[in-house]
């Protein structure tokens, strides 16, 4: 697969988009959509600006890619995504019917796979780990940053 078109090169644009978040003083979450190997979206956070627990990257990200589109589903999509989604955002992609999840770091409390039988639709393809030590770093800053 030619280097522009892989996981980890979609990834970093995912994480330029948390490292935008931590700048907004949001939770570092990026996340991009990818169609055929064209970026159909880019988000991060937004809870703190919109003052809104829903507007978590995967669910702007999700709706930027469906209006793209015009479709509700995303089939023929990936998205990338920093850090694993939430329950909340799982179920979001469920309904969308995302073609695969690519994610960086895991989420021990409140990601989706802590949920069992998973909760994704039964056709996704998940894959984890993807620049797992550099999100997880930005991540540990982030709210180190917040403690002190």
């Amino acid at each position: 697969m030619h280097p522009l078109f892989s996981d980890e090169y979609y990834m970093q644009m995912a994480l330029y988009e948390a490292e935008a978040a931590a700048e907004a003083g949001e939770i570092p979450v990026g996340a991009v959509v990818v169609c055929q190997n064209r970026v159909i979206a880019k988000t991060f956070n937004h809870t703190e600006k919109l003052s809104d627990v829903t507007a978590h990257a995967e669910i702007l990200a999700i709706t930027a890619a469906a209006e793209y589109l015009g479709s509700k589903y995303l089939k023929d999509c990936t998205l990338y995504v920093t850090l694993e989604p939430c329950v909340m955002c799982a179920g979001a992609l469920y309904w969308s019917q995302i073609s695969k999840i690519v994610y960086g770091a895991s989420d021990e409390k409140r990601g989706f796979s802590l949920i069992q039988p998973s909760i994704l639709h039964p056709k996704t393809i998940v894959k984890k780990g993807v620049l797992e030590v550099e999100i997880s770093q930005l991540l540990k800053k982030f709210f180190l940053k917040l403690r002190t």
